[in-house]
């Protein structure tokens, strides 16, 4: 029946390479029919078919985007290609240039009430691509190693769709933001004044995680991925003979004595409850077997859930130094960068975005809501820190993982995120 077939739209729709399961579907008396044979949970996903029908054409955008990376705000041609893509749709606006180089699509609805924000980071990293791809990267050390290509097709996949429908009461500001991988392009965007500027009130956005099967979501309240601060420590003492070591003061030994002291900053300085990790994970010293060195330099992080865990473990760390080099009669100096806060998910808009999670998988069981966190980092964080939102983990089943010169994002999870955007927007603007 034409009325039961049309109400399937949000409840079923096929996963890619089921199209033929899904018309023998459509072929049933009734979705009543369909009910009794329990096959919304056990075959299909309830993404919302039109996304499903204009996966094909968000792969070939999102491979297109893989094959011509770009590093930190040198997003030029990706973000021309998006520019482009939300004028084509019929965006009521877009405006590039926001935060050097990002781009924000504005959506009408069919009547007024308050804007939301779902947000894509764009930038590439400086690997040399493995994952022999007939899109792998054309350019020589840089490659899609994070996603951000799958996360931006994703997204406008989902203003596509949106500006067909506008089956919403309010505003959706598309963000598509540069230098995510270390240059803070989250917070230039903030800086620039993007979410007072078109009156934001919330902002989500979600990253691919491999490991986690297609078709699965997961988050949490709260801190959900550490702050990142970074840290080079260069030590001076006085070089000379190896074979005279007592006519030198050795850096190497002082610069030893410090990765180790490191550990107990969490160790012993730190309460056992909390959460946080020191790596020391570059150690650069000498030219040649003979020569003890002048200077030794150190480098590594310190990432922390906590804003005053975080604070204490930067003294922590200065004082260690300087003490450290000072009872060998070296001197030494550290130079720590605050890099990103921590990336904290507010509570309501969490449970709204593992409701909407709920109603894309079809099965609870396919969302977690209490993931544990993790101290990777995320810039997203600079934008929950002006306005309440959620950040989420999709699906990107058994691949490479992130960063990896072999990793590829998974293209069958483009229905899934597009699907879940899209029900964000029409279920919170209702």
């Amino acid at each position: 029946q034409a009325s039961d077939h049309q109400n399937c739209d949000r409840h079923v729709a096929p996963s890619l390479g089921r199209v033929g399961e899904w018309l023998d579907l459509l072929r049933l008396d009734s979705y009543v029919d369909y009910q009794k044979k329990n096959l919304c949970k056990a075959i299909f996903m309830p993404i919302v078919n039109r996304l499903a029908e204009l996966a094909g054409e968000i792969t070939t955008w999102r491979r297109d985007i893989h094959q011509h990376p770009e590093l930190l705000y040198d997003v030029e041609r990706t973000a021309g290609f998006v520019e482009n893509k939300l004028n084509d749709f019929g965006c009521d606006e877009v405006i590039p240039g926001i935060g050097k180089t990002g781009v924000v699509g504005l959506i009408k609805g069919r009547a007024s009430g308050p804007t939301i924000g779902l947000r894509a980071d764009m930038d590439a990293l400086p690997i040399h691509e493995e994952s022999g791809k007939e899109w792998a990267s054309k350019t020589a050390g840089k490659m899609h190693a994070c996603g951000h290509d799958g996360h931006t097709s994703m997204l406008l996949g989902a203003a596509k769709y949106l500006c067909e429908t506008r089956n919403f009461s309010g505003q959706v500001a598309v963000i598509f933001q540069p230098a995510e991988e270390g240059g803070a392009g989250g917070k230039a965007m903030v800086d620039d004044g993007m979410l007072k500027r078109f009156a934001i009130t919330e902002v989500f956005s979600l990253h691919n995680e491999p490991g986690l099967p297609i078709g699965h979501f997961a988050t949490k309240p709260g801190p959900i991925m550490g702050s990142v601060d970074i840290f080079e420590i260069e030590i001076t003492g006085r070089g000379g003979h190896a074979a005279h070591p007592h006519e030198t003061i050795d850096p190497v030994i002082v610069g030893a004595h410090i990765v180790t002291a490191a550990q107990s900053l969490i160790a012993r300085t730190l309460d056992p409850i909390e959460n946080a990790v020191v790596s020391i994970t570059c150690f650069n010293a000498g030219t040649a077997d003979n020569i003890i060195p002048e200077t030794v330099k150190l480098t590594g992080t310190i990432r922390a859930f906590k804003p005053e865990v975080r604070e204490h473990l930067e003294q922590k760390l200065i004082h260690l130094v300087e003490t450290t080099a000072k009872a060998h009669g070296a001197s030494a100096k550290v130079d720590y960068e605050v890099v990103y806060p921590s990336t904290i998910n507010s509570v309501e808009q969490t449970a709204f975005a593992v409701e909407t999670a709920r109603e894309i998988t079809g099965n609870d069981d396919h969302v977690n809501a209490m993931m544990p966190p993790t101290l990777g980092g995320e810039d997203f964080s600079f934008m929950l820190n002006e306005s309440a939102g959620n950040y989420i983990f999709i699906g990107n089943g058994n691949t490479a993982g992130l960063h990896h010169p072999k990793y590829d994002f998974n293209d069958e999870a483009i229905p899934f995120g597009c699907s879940y955007l899209v029900r964000l927007v029409e279920r919170r603007l209702a």
